[in-house]
């Protein structure tokens, strides 16, 4: 199906302009099709004059719709629809007298012409399936009687305003309605409004009451609202904003109604949120829990590795030193990786800067070879903390081990050397190179069968937590190792 857009440039000469009005009608015209309990189409006018296209369609949520197909980007010429002829030449709203049958359905239909500036732009038709009309109730009056208004200031180019900027949380009709007059008076209030104000401990009606009133003694005991929400309160002010006290929290809509260039009135919408930011608060209460946990837990690792370097100290072994300097280091890169996640709002990390800090630990706790460089090129990205914790352990001991290994036995000029870290980040997956130059695998060397603590620890990490590959290769473009990880990763 075509987009408003899609028509626009297609079949008119509506400029950019026109386009941005119409698309802001129809961004916020399902509340004229809720009070008008029906359907909406609007329709464009062809660039040759031959008749108009269906630019959009809104379909009722209170009452039975009129359209059982979808028709935008369909055409009707003129003389076939008078009335939309009518309302597009003459500017004004037109109402048919007898009803259309539309597969054995009789549809009321009206036209209202679309207004920007001095000039008709479009034409809204509203379509109401009779077969759900009754005898009207004091709700459905006041919703015609609104959406009555609101097609007059449509044609009259006031609605809709400008500048609203609708949330997901933006009340619909049925969520709560009030209707006030010029004073703020309240003339009508719908059942689901009454009963989101009851929530707030109103104990009398709505109607017959000052709006402003009512809810200053609700919020502030009687005190005086200020002036933003006396605005929306009274109608004068096309906004949104929430109300709370202890009770309850509402989130409102004012709509002005003019007339004539008169206030008039005002639709109130409202929403009764007060579940939603109660879970709102709990999450932020939980994220703030979670971040303090891995704060803690980095704090307890930090201070494990401060006593293990304290005990290390106290040894004389060389074997003993040199065992501990490795469990630090590995605590260590833990600690990283909860430190991260202590400052982020979820459990994802970007990795990068684990990497490059596990980098400069590593680099800072050798003393074997303190001329090593290391050096980061791509990026990991974003990954859960059940891949990042891993996966910097996994880093920890693949560079630790090139230290120790590829470079321990240089000595003057000949101690330094480089390891290069790459990151190639795919859909779905995650491949890691780390590559030195240095004196290169040795001969035999099986990484399956090697005794060495640290790279059992990399395989057990690799192919069971993190479900990826691991491959030892002889570095191809001179001395040294290359060792390939390969992993899945959510994207």
């Amino acid at each position: 199906m075509p987009s408003l857009s899609d028509v626009a440039r297609n079949h008119t000469t509506l400029d950019q302009a026109d386009l941005d009005r119409l698309q802001l009608l129809v961004s916020d015209w399902q509340m004229l099709a809720d009070l008008s309990f029906a359907d909406l189409v609007l329709w464009l006018p062809d660039t040759e004059g031959l008749g108009f296209w269906a630019g959009a369609q809104m379909r009722p949520t209170t009452g039975p719709t009129a359209y059982l197909d979808d028709i935008v980007g369909s055409f009707i010429p003129r003389e076939r629809r008078p009335l939309l002829d009518q309302a597009y030449d003459g500017g004004r709203i037109c109402r048919e007298g007898d009803p259309e049958w539309r597969d054995d359905v009789p549809v009321r239909v009206e036209t209202i012409p679309v207004r920007r500036g001095d000039r008709v732009i479009a034409v809204i038709a509203r379509n109401t399936n009779l077969l759900g009309v009754r005898t009207p109730s004091r709700l459905e009056i006041a919703y015609l009687q609104s959406a009555t208004d609101l097609a007059r200031m449509i044609t009259d180019g006031i609605f809709p305003y400008g500048g609203e900027r609708l949330l997901s949380t933006t009340p619909r009709v049925g969520d709560g309605c009030i209707r006030v007059d010029r004073h703020g008076m309240v003339t009508f209030a719908s059942p689901n409004a009454l009963s989101a104000y009851r929530r707030m401990g109103l104990v009398t009606d709505l109607v017959g009451s000052r709006l402003k009133d009512v809810t200053g003694e609700l919020l502030h005991s009687g005190h005086k609202v200020d002036d933003v929400l006396a605005s929306v309160l009274t109608g004068r002010a096309a906004k949104e904003l929430e109300i709370e006290n202890a009770d309850a929290t509402l989130f409102l809509r004012a709509i002005p109604l003019r007339a004539g260039g008169e206030h008039v009135g005002a639709l109130i919408l409202l929403r009764d949120v007060t579940e939603l930011r109660s879970r709102e608060r709990e999450l932020v209460t939980k994220e703030a829990t979670i971040r303090e946990i891995h704060h803690r837990v980095k704090n307890n690792l930090q201070t494990v590795a401060a006593l293990l370097r304290m005990q290390g100290r106290r040894i004389t072994v060389p074997e003993g030193q040199a065992a501990l300097a490795e469990a630090v280091r590995r605590v260590g890169s833990i600690a990283i990786v909860h430190e991260t996640l202590s400052e982020s709002f979820d459990e994802h990390v970007d990795f990068d800067d684990v990497a490059d800090r596990v980098a400069a630990m590593v680099a800072d706790v050798s003393t074997v070879a303190t001329s090593v460089r290391i050096r980061r090129s791509g990026s990991f990205g974003v990954l859960d903390s059940e891949v990042a914790t891993p996966l910097a352990m996994v880093l920890t001991e693949l560079m630790q081990n090139s230290v120790e290994h590829a470079f321990g036995a240089r000595t003057g000029e000949d101690a330094s050397g480089t390891i290069e870290l790459e990151a190639h980040r795919a859909v779905g997956r995650l491949r890691v190179v780390i590559s030195d130059d240095g004196r290169g695998l040795p001969e035999g060397f099986d990484s399956e069968t090697s005794g060495n603590l640290g790279l059992s620890i990399v395989r057990t990490l690799v192919l069971g937590e993190l479900d990826g590959t691991l491959d030892f290769q002889p570095r191809t473009t001179g001395p040294g190792t290359t060792v390939t990880l390969d992993i899945p990763v959510k994207d």
